[in-house]
């Protein structure tokens, strides 16, 4: 037992040491021992004689795979890591390492890659050989017919074993002949009613291929019913009586400074003739809520605005007294609002307004004066306010459209209003331009 063990290890001890075998780039393997190798080199001792390798042609040394045969005729085959007289470590090509009882082992072999090439070259060359016998079977085969199991031919006996009439389907069953001396069919039994609920078919005496092709006509002769639209939502005038915008736009505003200016408590500066432009495009927000009239076209209520006035700077002299100023302002409005719609029941919906309200205007200026009349020039800071409260009327036009229960419109008004003493200048009239959002409810 002992001298088997040791058998076996010194066939393994020897197989370890045989040549490795070196793949290069360009397919060649080349068995031999390696005697040293670099960075860039690779001295290998072949049967024939030392070489020299480069490193850079060889694609990989493989390693030496070994196959174990055991006791009872199984085998492993793999790469051998470690063995004494007791073990031996194999690592599988799954990757998994085994440990085997050195007395389990019968015997263990070396594949030989050379050997792998020649036994390739055979088994390519075999191959070649037992295609060019196939080939020669096949002619001699379309002369006398190929020979199928049974020693029926393919060519004159296949109607013995399959029946080539194609099978039917009647009454939502196959019928197939079982072969070509079968018994006569059965005759045709009608569907009764309750079968046909039950299949869901047709009764009488129709098969299911008929009637399926029958069904299928019918349907292309039919022509898909169109989905309905779904009605657009309309909205009729005499359905509400109350409205409510919201208007934001801008204003060209006229509006002058002239006459005497008090400056405070202290000074004054008459401008003369000499208007000072204060105005500027102003921004405008507004508000309103109207009623209905009845059923007619007029809505009345309320409205509420106000504008800013732009900053502007000015200047003026009255003898010794020179003005240096800035100015800001606004207007508040309150009065009443009148609509009258030429077409309510159109989708851009289009209609006159007009406005009566009482107006409060405030215009705040700041600035220094310079007193030139001593011996030396005195600069004051000052700040005061011109008021003008007066009665404005508006007309104008609009338009409006719906969006959902919304509606989106724009508005454009002259407003007439007459100003008083220090703004006596100023123009009577301004246009306001102004985009709303409404509801109607």
């Amino acid at each position: 037992m002992k001298k088997s063990v040791l058998a076996v290890c010194l066939l393994a001890a020897a197989s370890l040491a045989q040549a490795e075998t070196v793949k290069m780039k360009t397919g060649e393997l080349i068995s031999g021992s390696i005697l040293s190798q670099t960075e860039y080199t690779l001295n290998l001792a072949t049967s024939y004689g030392n070489i020299t390798l480069n490193q850079r042609e060889i694609e990989q040394i493989l390693p030496d795979k070994h196959r174990i045969i055991l006791k009872g005729g199984s085998q492993l085959i793999g790469v051998i890591l470690d063995l004494d007289e007791f073990n031996l470590k194999l690592q599988t090509d799954d990757g998994s390492t085994v440990n085997i009882d050195m007395p389990q082992i019968v015997s263990i072999e070396v594949y030989d890659y050379d050997q792998g090439e020649k036994a390739q070259q055979e088994f390519v060359q075999q191959n070649i050989q037992e295609q060019q016998a196939a080939q020669a079977a096949a002619q001699t085969g379309q002369a006398a017919g190929v020979e199928a199991a049974g020693g029926l031919t393919f060519d004159s006996d296949i109607d013995q074993v399959f029946d080539t009439q194609k099978a039917t389907v009647v009454n939502g069953k196959v019928v197939t002949p079982a072969s070509s001396a079968a018994v006569e069919k059965p005759a045709y039994r009608p569907m009764t009613d309750e079968e046909a609920f039950l299949k869901g078919v047709k009764t009488g005496e129709v098969s299911q291929q008929d009637y399926a092709s029958a069904a299928k006509q019918e349907l292309a002769s039919k022509k898909p019913a169109k989905k309905e639209q779904p009605a657009k939502k309309t909205y009729k005038e005499k359905d509400f009586n109350k409205y409510f915008a919201i208007e934001a736009g801008a204003m060209p505003l006229d509006l002058n400074v002239s006459g005497t200016l008090s400056l405070g408590d202290i000074y004054t500066v008459d401008l003369g003739d000499n208007a000072v432009d204060v105005g500027g495009t102003s921004a405008v927000i507004s508000s309103k809520f109207l009623w209905r009239l009845k059923e007619s076209n007029f809505w009345l209520g309320p409205v509420l605005s106000f504008a800013s006035i732009s900053n502007n700077s000015f200047n003026g002299s009255n003898g010794a007294n020179t003005l240096d100023a800035t100015s800001s302002g606004n207007i508040l409005s309150i009065g009443a609002n009148l609509n009258y719609y030429l077409n309510p029941a159109s989708r851009f919906t289009f209609y006159l307004t007009g406005s009566a309200s009482y107006e409060m205007l405030t215009l705040n200026y700041r600035g220094t004066v310079t007193d030139s009349s001593g011996s030396t020039p005195l600069e004051t800071p000052f700040r005061d306010t011109i008021t003008s409260n007066t009665f404005a009327g508006s007309v104008g036009v609009g338009v409006e459209t719906w969006v959902d229960d919304l509606m989106l419109g724009v508005e454009v008004r002259q407003v007439f209003a007459q100003r008083q003493d220090e703004l006596k200048e100023s123009a009577a009239s301004n246009t306001v331009v102004q985009a709303q959002l409404s509801w109607k409810f």
